[in-house]
């Protein structure tokens, strides 16, 4: 197994830094609890590499009401207000250069970012996260925020696959059901993903949704997504990441040694495991699952590679996205 785990403090403690330092621990994730300024996240980062040199560090990081630094940064607009913009393709970009540079400084190797579901007006949970509605609307503006992001030297994450916009149940709270055919969405959902990976996008989060046509087990845990789909039809060589195996979505298919061995027959490289220490140690203690052929690998190629920014260029991309107007 391939472990990414969280802490509930501003710092390590001794309980924090014996995890980081299990061999099967290989990514480290923020929230907001462990944000108090962009100094402190500075050291708590210092802290975790001091530990584990390697370990891949993210954050979610989308802009909007999903930013987990919020002072001393760039506040980044949700991405439907941004796709609404006049000169949308731009701002895009300018958001990933500025998440990518300002995250760089903080040596944060991934954000979790863009979202690609579609906005088809039903969830909550998706919501203003997603860019437009039309696939080829999303397509464009999601590549530009990548490229924005690889100019600063970090990797981005399609999320979530196959499409999470369809179903009106928060995957944090409930395990959703999407009816519809695999004709609909392949049309219609996957065609984000497709051109993406296409593109040769790094990385891809899975959705903790049932897609009842298609297989009775959700998309995290499913082999017939993620390896019929995904990796076979899609094509995609990189690295699979499952949305957080805390959620009620996940929880849905088991205890967290179950939830762990499942993605990993699925699929899944790197498997999120947050919110709950008592989850984490129970998944460590059962009977490691085999993991996917170069799984380790695919990870490590996410770490944040050194990129120079030209200051005169990001200050020309914070200017313009701290003119677009919203609370």
């Amino acid at each position: 197994m391939s472990l990414m785990v969280d802490v509930q403090g501003l710092s390590l403690d001794a309980a924090d830094r014996e995890l980081l330092q299990h061999p099967e621990v290989s990514g480290f994730i923020l929230f907001g609890r462990n944000v108090e300024s962009v100094e402190q996240v500075a050291e708590l980062v210092r802290q975790v590499r001091g530990v584990r040199p390697d370990v891949l560090i993210a954050i979610d990081y989308e802009g909007g009401r999903v930013q987990r630094i919020r002072t001393g940064v760039t506040r980044i607009p949700p991405m439907q207000l941004l796709g609404a913009q006049p000169e949308a393709e731009q701002l895009a970009y300018d958001a990933g250069l500025v998440i990518g540079a300002e995250l760089a400084a903080l040596d944060i190797d991934v954000p979790f970012a863009p979202v690609v579901d579609l906005d088809y007006g039903c969830s909550s949970v998706i919501g203003d996260r997603a860019f437009a509605t039309e696939p080829s609307r999303v397509v464009t503006l999601a590549q530009a925020l990548i490229q924005g992001l690889d100019a600063a030297g970090l990797a981005a994450t399609l999320k979530h696959f196959p499409g999470h916009g369809a179903v009106v149940p928060d995957s944090h709270l409930e395990l959703p059901v999407d009816a519809r055919a695999a004709e609909c969405i392949a049309e219609r959902d996957l065609r984000p993903f497709a051109e993406l990976i296409r593109q040769g996008v790094p990385s891809v989060m899975t959705a903790h949704v049932v897609y009842s046509t298609v297989d009775d087990r959700p998309a995290s845990f499913s082999p017939v997504w993620i390896g019929e789909w995904l990796r076979g039809r899609l094509g995609f060589s990189g690295c699979v990441i499952s949305d957080d195996l805390t959620m009620a979505g996940a929880a849905a298919v088991g205890s967290p040694s179950d939830r762990v061995r499942l993605a990993t027959e699925a699929g899944c490289d790197l498997l999120p495991m947050c919110n709950s220490r008592a989850n984490v140690e129970q998944a460590l203690t059962a009977m490691p699952a085999a993991e996917p052929s170069g799984a380790r690998q695919r990870v490590r190629a996410l770490r944040r590679r050194e990129r120079v920014v030209a200051p005169e260029q990001l200050e020309a991309a914070r200017r313009r996205l701290e003119a677009i107007s919203w609370t």
